[in-house]
């Protein structure tokens, strides 16, 4: 099951991030925005979105393929599941316009400003952690440890590899030179 689980992880970040990219355009010479970059920004926003939404779904999916739960687990278990989600979406929100943010400002990014982005970046992933730490007990309510382990361990391996996938497509900060 796992080697199914990896497959389609792969085949979801080629199609989603490859095709895409997240890799920053060189900045207008210092020009104001244009109703043409606004609407090529909307674009991108509605783009990403329905990526995320369609990430979602898959990775729903996903476990509920490789999470054996039986009928009265999966009763309890996909309401907390999808309180779980929407609290980790509200964070990739977060994560998505930080990573936009870096994007505009990519090419003209100061010291204090790339300092500031890493410690963002890490405060995002403290309260990721924070929130998978406050859904431990939660899922424990209403599954055995040995589901609830197995859930965040395939919850960790998507993301992970999802969040692989995104960082290969952003260019690092010293290349902005």
């Amino acid at each position: 099951m796992e080697k199914k689980v990896l497959a389609a992880l792969i085949l979801t970040g080629i199609l989603c991030f490859g095709a895409t990219g997240l890799r920053a355009q060189e900045p207008a010479s210092g020009a104001p925005a244009t109703s043409s970059d606004k609407n090529l920004e909307a674009a991108l926003d509605q783009n990403v979105a329905l990526m995320r939404q369609d990430l979602r779904s898959q990775k729903k999916q996903l476990i509920a393929a490789n999470l054996k739960l039986t009928d009265a687990e999966a009763t309890k278990f996909w309401p907390v599941y999808d309180q779980y989600t929407a609290e980790l979406t509200k964070l990739g929100d977060q994560k998505y316009a930080l990573i936009k943010q870096y994007g505009l400002g990519y090419g003209t990014l100061t010291n204090e400003q790339a300092t500031e982005l890493v410690k963002r970046s890490l405060a995002l992933d403290e309260q990721i952690a924070q929130l998978r730490t406050k859904y431990v007990p939660i899922f424990n309510q209403v599954l055995p440890g040995t589901k609830t382990a197995t859930f965040f361990q395939l919850d960790r391996r998507i993301t992970n590899l999802i969040d692989l996938k995104v960082a290969s497509q952003i260019p690092l900060v010293q290349e902005q030179k």
